[in-house]
């Protein structure tokens, strides 16, 4: 077809190297880091959240589903920790 183009050639991201994404030792401890601040948002809620179910789901996220996931696999289990403790903390308003 004389009035015919091409379309543009795709256009692949650029791919992480392990230069651009840090060592596995940095991302260790940022993940830790992460952790460790969750935890510290979790104590502070305190009272009788402490009895509700999500608060001891989030300790199991926080602790044991943290340390039997894979590095790769933490950033999400640190984000559903996170979600749980957003809720719990807006019932401890209400409690």
């Amino acid at each position: 077809m004389p009035h015919h183009s091409s379309p543009p050639p795709a256009v692949k991201p650029a791919e992480k190297t392990a230069s651009t994404r840090g060592s596995f030792r940095a991302r260790y401890d940022d993940l830790e880091a992460k952790r460790a601040s969750l935890m510290s948002r979790l104590e502070m809620i305190g009272g009788k959240t402490n009895k509700h179910p999500g608060y001891r789901r989030a300790l199991t996220l926080l602790n044991d589903t943290f340390r039997k996931s894979k590095l790769a696999q933490r950033l999400a289990v640190l984000q559903a920790a996170s979600f749980l403790i957003d809720v719990l903390e807006r019932l401890s308003i209400g409690l």
